[in-house]
């Protein structure tokens, strides 16, 4: 079985998590996990982007159908991304395997 699915990483401002779960439910996701997180950077990052960086951040984790992995990622930047107050990035990665998706959600991702 070829692989099918990618997992989105959705790194915001923390308070945003469910803004970027609507945008990527609006384009075909069915559901996400939260993880609460502290980001990093320090002012160097905030001269080089020329804005503040807020160190508490939520990571949205999205197990998508690949062929909905652009329109979702897309999403994404325009309701999350760094030019909004969720000052997010996101990115996709290769899943190998999935398991216990429901019959009727790998039925539709597939």
């Amino acid at each position: 079985m070829k692989n099918t699915h990618e997992v989105i990483l959705c790194i915001v401002n923390s308070g945003f998590s469910e803004t970027a779960m609507d945008a990527a439910r609006a384009q075909g996701a069915g559901g996400g996990t939260v993880i609460h997180a502290r980001g990093t950077a320090g002012a160097e990052a905030e001269k080089l982007f020329n804005i503040a960086i807020e160190p508490d951040k939520e990571i949205v984790m999205i197990i998508v159908n690949k062929e909905n992995r652009d329109a979702i990622l897309h999403a994404l930047y325009k309701e999350v991304g760094l030019n909004t107050p969720g000052q997010g990035i996101a990115f996709a990665l290769p899943v190998d395997k999935v398991v216990g998706l429901s019959e009727k959600k790998q039925n539709t991702e597939q």
